[in-house]
């Protein structure tokens, strides 16, 4: 059973992620009972994640600013601003952001993704060490503590 939990914005972790985008953690597994993980990015045109699928969880994404080209299996898609977008677990996707800057809100259920970002990423409340870079074995190391795979390299 879960509680209701409120986080204010300096109660939100934030998390410098691929590219020097920022992902904040709104709600985690934590604070929904392990039903949702709440996030939203601060992107930077040309942030793109490697190419991946889920096993655990089903995504959500809603694009709040800027524009993104997202991958889908095989296909490739557009997403405008205020466009939304469904990643069923299983389903390898991906996306590249094109705008200059993007802001773009994740919901994945059931919650506990946030373990990879936290495993990988840089709390910004710490120093950034000089040449901080997110390497491909940490992020695939990330990725498999949440059930997820590494498919390939960023669309």
């Amino acid at each position: 059973m879960s509680i209701p939990y409120l986080a204010q914005r300096e109660d939100q972790q934030q998390l410098e992620w691929i590219g020097g985008s920022i992902f904040s953690v709104l709600l985690d597994a934590e604070a929904t009972g392990g039903q949702l993980t709440v996030g939203r990015f601060d992107a930077d045109l040309g942030e793109a994640p490697p190419f991946h699928m889920h096993n655990n969880e089903d995504e959500v994404f809603l694009l709040l600013a800027g524009s993104a080209l997202v991958w889908v299996g095989d296909e490739q898609h557009e997403l405008r601003e205020g466009g939304i977008v469904f990643l069923p677990r299983r389903i390898p996707h991906s996306y590249r952001i094109t705008s200059d800057k993007a802001d773009l809100l994740l919901i994945t259920t059931p919650g506990g993704l946030e373990k990879m970002f936290r495993h990988a990423g840089r709390d910004l409340r710490e120093p950034r060490p000089e040449g901080f870079e997110i390497p491909q074995s940490l992020l695939v190391e990330a990725a498999e503590l949440s059930g997820n795979v590494v498919l390939g390299p960023p669309r």
